[in-house]
């Protein structure tokens, strides 16, 4: 999760366990508005079976995302739009049943619009040997078969209309979507794997699973420089911590998150 970040550096931030595995969220971000509700990404779910969840240390067995829709008196049918930054499983895998016995999968979300980016899909349905296993085998076939998918070309963000942007990035997969959301008090970007979580804003740490970091970490100061000069906000897919933080310049001219929340929070559109 740090790349060539040694260890004794990232320690300092999150403590491992006796595997050298560090606690992880795969949070995702729901919008109510008047006319629509809109889903950003899915969570890994518990579409993995046993073996897997236990080599990547998913501690719950039930579909967590669920559960919390239906804490809000929602079902997956009142969902109209996922937003999926990319198709790694633990940014889609939310999109499927959880596992049974038998191997059967089905997809969730009956009545949503699928987005995703047309260079994500691509990647997607032809993966590089690199990051194959990172993808769920046949959840294209069934996004495509629901005749509900929508594939993005570069930023234009008009499926979702008025009060929302996509940028779009290519350093961890390509075409990664990152979706704006417009706020009262300023923009608020779902960061997905291009920043995710606070010690990601720091501009030299990168991820080992990322294809070309170096790009990343460009893309990764134009876009904190942007929301920095806007008054935005980042939303975290992957900090156990902290859901949402400001940015800002230090003293020393480095990026840092300022401002967290740590549990989800309501936040007034």
């Amino acid at each position: 999760m740090f790349g060539n970040a040694p260890k004794a550096l990232w320690t300092r931030w999150i403590a491992p366990d006796e595997a050298n595995r560090i606690p992880l969220s795969c949070r995702t971000l729901l919008i109510r508005m008047d006319d629509r509700t809109v889903l950003c990404e899915t969570g890994i779910g518990a579409f993995f079976e046993p073996s897997l969840r236990e080599r990547y240390g998913v501690v719950e067995s039930d579909h967590v995302l669920l559960h919390n829709l239906a804490a809000l008196g929602l079902t997956p049918s009142d969902v109209d739009v996922v937003v999926l930054s990319h198709l790694h499983f633990d940014h889609a895998g939310g999109l499927l049943s959880p596992w049974r016995e038998d191997g059967q999968r089905t997809l969730l979300f009956d009545r949503a619009t699928f987005v995703v980016g047309q260079e994500a899909w691509d990647r997607a349905t032809d993966p590089h040997p690199r990051d194959r296993a990172s993808f769920i085998e046949g959840l294209c076939e069934l996004l495509e078969s629901t005749g509900r998918l929508h594939l993005v070309q570069g930023t234009d963000a008009s499926v979702l209309g008025e009060g929302f942007a996509f940028h779009v990035s290519h350093g961890h997969t390509p075409g990664l979507l990152l979706t704006e959301v417009q706020m009262p008090g300023g923009p608020v970007v779902f960061a997905a794997d291009l920043i995710p979580g606070r010690p990601w804003v720091h501009l030299p740490i990168t991820m080992g699973y990322d294809r070309f970091p170096e790009q990343l970490i460009d893309e990764k100061r134009a876009l904190l420089a942007d929301l920095v000069a806007r008054g935005g906000r980042l939303f975290y897919t992957h900090d156990a911590h902290c859901a949402l933080s400001g940015v800002a310049i230090d003293e020393r001219g480095r990026f840092r998150a300022v401002d967290p929340v740590e549990h989800p929070v309501a936040l007034e559109m």
